[in-house]
């Protein structure tokens, strides 16, 4: 006579465990032996939570700064961190086309004053993209 379930368990227990792993093996849903394992559902387009904020306390943006701010420091970051500091406009500028920096990052940096700049903040500040406020 063939032997049903596992030798380690009772027939009850191999029963349990079979009703648990259904919805798993089917593919129809979730096993509910363990519900806090299951994924939650993503929220269909235009549903879910939605919280505004005030004009330059976007999540993620320092006091001082606005997420524009942020954005366009960010790029100017990536182009311009390994240049070789302090540099004026004119170094930036050949730095920034030897490295391929894009146009609006070339513009911005034709576009500073002339004087030497010793970090990418200083270039923010001087574009008027706003200072972080850092409170101690």
């Amino acid at each position: 006579m063939a032997q049903r379930g596992s030798d380690k368990h009772s027939a009850r227990l191999d029963d349990q465990q079979k009703h648990e792993t259904e919805g798993l093996i089917r593919g129809c849903g979730p096993t509910h032996a363990e519900e806090w394992k299951d994924p939650e559902g993503m929220p269909a387009p235009g549903e879910g939570l939605r919280q505004s904020y005030p004009p330059g306390h976007e999540p993620g943006t320092p006091p001082g700064i606005t997420q524009r701010g942020v954005d366009i420091r960010s790029d100017l970051a990536k182009w311009l961190s390994d240049a070789r500091w302090p540099a004026n406009k004119h170094e930036l500028a050949r730095h920034a086309e030897r490295v391929g920096a894009p146009d609006p990052v070339l513009d911005m940096v034709g576009s500073l004053p002339e004087r030497r700049f010793r970090n990418v903040a200083e270039v923010a500040k001087a574009l008027g993209l706003g200072v972080e406020i850092r409170r101690w």
